[in-house]
């Protein structure tokens, strides 16, 4: 959780934004964003130097390799020093000279990061840095100067919470998933180096940056664990991964597609902050008839549109096959069975209405769930999840392509570990979600396990779901424990009014001799 100081900080820097006079929220996210993002640079590069200094190596600054590139491309002046790129040093400047070197030079600089053909510079080439004036970024460059984004967890946090300022989130259906939530499925999904992992409907890169961190602390040896001068554990080094793994991981791993732009930039950012040089981010409306990919994937982690409709006339022929929609949570599942390899896994995010809608096209997603796949999990969530956004009550849906379902595996999430009101207060326990984790890598080694009467979990067989007509939602299913409540007999009350009247009548006796 962001400390109440770094959320002032965050509130003081987008009030600052908003009377500069940019009032689009997603702009202000962006630009932010920018910022963030040439700060964490700097720290990565730092951090690198230092490394390679303790290993006794060569080290070439990321800023110097910049600066030379935009020198032979003439964009730059040939007696430019490098070291004026770097956070640590323009942030001395004078507010001109900083506002001059950040606005045509540095912004100019991590624009062309990724080279001529990659998805990064393609995605950042409209990019536009609109701080409207020097103070504002002195500011700007003041307040973020005092966090400290070392700790992997605050960089998440700090990207939660400038999203949760945006008030025009939900509009598209599209809500921020929690990180609790991103890494609780990421942990059920557990990738290895060998996976293809894509979010549809990437966001910000949310689970796509889970996954990677997962990945990485999966394959770190314990041994190699260490405290950073800085004092921040770093257990995300992914030492284990052999030559070839740290290729794929660094370029062939991870996807991710938005239709919006501004959120394609930010996944791309935050997925080059985290060692991916060449992000496979790109601008796209997976439902639309240009997206053509299918069989390409090993895991699908997404948290598609909830609500709201598309174009019938643009959505891709491969998707309006069978049942025709337009419901964007039911596409989106049509997309996901399409783009996973044979035997790639998924875990989704749905609105309860996919599970017991009764429409055509409802019952033809879930019949395909269950008779062509795999059908492993329901998850059903408690609806306060994603307050404030909305209180929609959502479940996770466990599946894998082409396989074959006997019986399903059913959890009732009672709380995530948070408050279900719209403050989200951390509780003080965890909530459901380690169980969660525990019970799940229980029934995947052994599916005979059977719940106690203490768990929240319980199977279903196929026929069940079958019978009643494909319906996943779990109260269809839980059983309900009634208490039988024994009341005493009528002359055993009457006993102990009567007993009662005495007692009172005797305590008026008493009161009135004390009175005399």
């Amino acid at each position: 959780m962001l400390s109440a100081e770094i959320k002032s900080k965050i509130d003081k820097l987008w009030n600052s934004f908003w009377s500069g006079g940019i009032s689009n929220p997603l702009t202000v996210v962006e630009q932010i964003s920018y910022l963030l993002f040439i700060k964490r640079l700097d720290d990565i590069d730092n951090f690198n130097k230092r490394k390679a200094n303790r290993l006794e190596k060569p080290y070439k600054s990321i800023f110097m390799n910049l600066t030379e590139k935009l020198k032979e491309e003439g964009k730059i002046e040939e007696d430019f020093n490098y070291e004026l790129l770097k956070w640590r040093e323009f942030k001395h400047l004078d507010v001109f000279e900083m506002f001059d070197i950040v606005s045509q030079k540095v912004f100019l600089a991590i624009k062309s990061m990724g080279g001529e053909d990659s998805s990064f510079t393609s995605e950042m080439k409209d990019a536009v840095f609109m701080v409207p004036k020097p103070s504002l970024l002195q500011e700007s460059v003041r307040l973020i100067d005092g966090i400290n984004m070392d700790d992997a967890d605050t960089k998440g946090d700090l990207y939660e919470y400038l999203l949760s300022k945006l008030s025009t989130s939900g509009v598209n259906g599209q809500f921020r998933t929690p990180r609790h939530i991103i890494r609780m499925m990421v942990e059920l999904m557990d990738p290895t180096s060998e996976d293809k992992i894509c979010d549809p409907a990437c966001g910000t890169a949310g689970f796509l940056i889970n996954s990677l961190e997962y990945i990485l602390e999966k394959y770190t040896n314990p041994e190699s664990v260490f405290i950073d001068e800085d004092g921040v554990l770093q257990n995300r080094i992914g030492d284990m991964l052999t030559k070839d793994e740290w290729e794929n991981f660094k370029s062939e791993m991870f996807y991710g597609f938005d239709f919006d732009p501004s959120m394609v930039r930010i996944a791309s950012m935050n997925l080059m902050l985290h060692s991916i040089d060449n992000p496979n981010i790109r601008q796209m409306d997976t439902l639309s008839k240009i997206y053509e990919e299918e069989n390409k994937y090993t895991i699908v982690l997404a948290n598609p549109p909830f609500k709201g409709s598309v174009d019938k006339e643009d959505i891709n022929a491969k998707l309006v096959k069978g049942a025709k929609t337009t419901k964007t949570e039911l596409l989106f599942m049509k997309l996901i069975n399409r783009i996973l390899d044979l035997g790639g896994r998924c875990a989704v995010i749905v609105p309860d209405g996919v599970l017991f809608g009764s429409t055509k096209a409802h019952k033809e997603i879930r019949k395909t769930l269950v008779e062509e796949n795999a059908l492993e999990g329901v998850i059903s969530m408690p609806s306060g999840v994603f307050k404030p956004y909305a209180g929609v009550s959502t479940a996770v849906l466990l599946f894998t392509k082409g396989g074959e379902t006997n019986k399903v595996w059913f959890y009732d999430m009672e709380s995530d570990g948070f408050s279900l009101d719209d403050k989200r207060n951390k509780l003080d326990k965890d909530g459901d979600i380690p169980d969660i984790i525990e019970k799940w890598r229980e029934i995947k080694k052994d599916k005979g396990v059977e719940p106690t009467k203490e768990d929240k979990w319980f199977w279903v067989e196929k026929e069940e779901i079958v019978e009643n007509g494909y319906d996943l939602s779990i109260n269809k299913y839980k059983e309900i424990e009634y208490e039988e409540v024994v009341y005493d007999a009528p002359s055993v009350i009457l006993d102990r009014i009567e007993s009662l009247e005495k007692s009172i009548l005797e305590e008026i006796a008493i009161i009135r001799e004390m009175v005399k």
